[in-house]
């Protein structure tokens, strides 16, 4: 993981803001580098090239310097991603030093601009693993930056106001209000010099837009060029044929083990020890932990691929809503009066009352993520008793959200609405990975920060296999056709979710979200496999006597679990994260998850 800040100028060389900066190196605390380099063009225009980068070393034995630099060249790579693979081949050592190495021999000065772009494009395509970047290219005085086709790093852009510099960025200047996302469709060529020869299969659409150089994007999936290859894989629109159901002995159970096992390893193993860390059995990988499905499935199956002596920390995040509060004491005062009426009044009673979690002394312990998450730890500990699990109950006093709002809003920028923020909380604190911990070896919780500079996220698995309530809808309403339907959009749009939002909350703390359901492979069988291979929404199911109904919602995922031992984790339902730790609608019940923050 790491920072980048790149700046164009037509005017001189420009340096981030000190408060830019400052963020950026929350992103990589292990190293800081600034380069520049002048690019100058046959009508004797100049071009000022600024490229700032700060290093969260994860890969190799060492931390590798950043901005990568050609000597000789001139040219400059800024990397920030996880390069797992290059075409069929695994990365060993630092993947952007591979990169870098590969970029520079495709941009040789014995090819032409066009022959160089093609050769360019060819090896960002075969690269499997979540990145952005910008490269330099100064022997064909053309500029390459974009993030990978799922949109898993965050990459920002800023156009000054008078239109002589353009500033592309991990995260947004706090004092400079007009950054946009870069959009994950497509690798966008800066051209100062534009060969008439060169055009790209798709022209810019205008949403970015130069007045002194040619942009052009290209586009990751080219669905005109012929013989177009599909990284992600063809959707599969199949519906099933009678006595086609779901159950343990689906071939798919098994390849969805084999292929996020193989997905895993590529995440967990040989992470190196965090700073500070006095042997090998200290702490390494972390998951952001709610209880729910996906993260218990990702802990439990970390359990079979990490050696037996290093730790995993759980960490659970709840926050203390005063809305919520006060309506429990509402309903307290309420049943002390011996009144059955809701807070709602007559006719309306409220749910979150009348479930009983918040009958408890504590706004954090009555969160319902709480709850999952100390239930799933305990099914941990039983199944997997030699491993040592540490539950990290991260609790968020109003007092402290509220202090932390400004810089929650300046790191989910340029999103802006509530929904935004009540996400970016849970995720912000989260990340941040400090709270009270206990383990099966120290029951009494202790103040505790976890060392963990990977965090594991379960983000996809809905997505992939049709856990959200509009799944369970659109095949209530229109049967197989409207279910595949609501897949394929989801899947269609995977690049243009909020995981550049989620990235730039996340790394704030000097930590890395890794997505295992987001694996290439991994995202190319989910796509392929039959619609019967994943969920079990059928008219008729043949019930499994020895196991309980599971819900037709990721029901592969929920049968993986029971085989994994997991089986009240199985059953669990899905919840969204902000209400879950109750992050949302902390003061005004009625605010709408899309209205703009104020």
């Amino acid at each position: 993981m790491c920072g980048i800040h790149v700046c164009v100028s037509t005017r001189s060389f420009k340096s981030p803001s000190d408060d830019l900066q400052q963020l950026l190196c929350s992103r990589g605390p292990d190293h800081t580098g600034e380069s520049h380099v002048e690019i100058r063009i046959k009508d004797g225009h100049s071009y000022w090239i600024s490229a700032f980068s700060t290093v969260l070393a994860l890969r190799g034995d060492h931390t590798t310097a950043q901005p990568f630099i050609d000597p000789s060249s001139g040219s400059i790579l800024c990397w920030n991603g996880e390069a797992w693979r290059i075409g069929s081949e695994s990365i060993q050592g630092n993947d952007g030093q591979a990169l870098f190495e590969l970029l520079m021999g495709a941009s040789s000065a014995q090819k032409s601009n066009t022959e160089s772009t093609v050769a360019i494009l060819r090896i960002l395509h075969a690269v499997s693993g979540p990145f952005a970047f910008v490269f330099v290219d100064k022997i064909h005085n053309q500029i390459y930056f974009g993030r990978d086709r799922l949109g898993r790093r965050s990459l920002l852009y800023e156009i000054s106001s008078d239109s002589t510099s353009l500033h592309i960025s991990s995260v947004a200047d706090p004092h400079s209000g007009s950054w946009q996302e870069v959009d994950a469709d497509a690798i966008y060529e800066v051209s100062f010099e534009a060969d008439p020869g060169l055009k790209s299969r798709d022209e810019n659409d205008g949403l970015l837009s130069l007045s002194f150089a040619s942009i052009c994007r290209h586009l990751w999936e080219d669905h005109s060029a012929e013989g177009v290859v599909f990284p992600l894989g063809r959707f599969n629109r199949a519906h099933p044929s009678q006595g086609q159901t779901l159950n343990r002995q689906t071939e798919s159970v098994q390849l969805l083990r084999r292929y996020l096992c193989e997905s895993l390893k590529l995440r967990i193993l040989n992470v190196p020890l965090p700073p500070g860390s006095a042997d090998g059995h200290g702490v390494r990988v972390a998951v952001l932990f709610s209880g729910g499905l996906d993260c218990t499935v990702l802990a439990r199956m970390a359990h079979d691929i990490l050696p037996a002596d290093q730790q995993i920390d759980l960490i659970n995040v709840a926050f203390e809503n005063p809305r919520v509060v006060k309506a429990a004491k509402n309903s307290a005062k309420v049943l002390d009066d011996g009144n059955e009426v809701g807070v709602g009044g007559a006719g309306h009673s409220a749910p979150a009352v009348t479930d009983g979690s918040l009958t408890g002394d504590s706004p954090f312990e009555s969160c319902p993520d709480r709850g999952t998450g100390r239930k799933a730890y305990q099914e941990l500990q039983t199944i997997c008793p030699d491993r040592c699990w540490r539950f990290v109950a991260v609790n968020v006093p109003y007092k402290e959200t509220v202090a932390h709002r400004n810089n929650v809003i300046n790191l989910i920028r340029p999103h802006n609405t509530e929904m935004d923020l009540s996400i970016g909380y849970a995720l912000y604190f989260a990340a941040r990975g400090r709270g009270f911990a206990s383990t099966n070896a120290q029951m009494t919780p202790v103040a505790y920060s976890t060392p963990a500079r990977v965090l594991l996220s379960g983000l996809g698995a809905d997505e992939l296999f049709g856990g959200y309530t509009r799944h369970a809808t659109a095949w209530s309403r229109r049967g197989f056709t409207g279910l595949l339907d609501e897949l394929k959009l989801d899947i269609d749009r995977l690049g243009k979710r909020n995981l550049g939002r989620d990235d730039r909350v996340i790394s704030h703390w000097g930590r890395e979200a890794r997505f295992p359901y987001l694996d290439e492979n991994f995202v190319k069988w989910a796509v392929e496999c039959p619609i019967w291979g994943k969920c079990g929404f059928q008219s008729s199911v043949l019930a499994e006597p020895e196991i309980p109904d599971l819900e037709p919602g990721k029901k592969v995922l929920r049968l993986l679990a029971y085989e994994l031992g997991m089986h009240s984790v199985a059953q669990e339902k899905k919840r969204a994260i902000q209400f879950g730790a109750r992050t949302a609608k902390m003061e005004v019940g009625s605010t709408k998850g899309t209205a703009l923050i104020s």
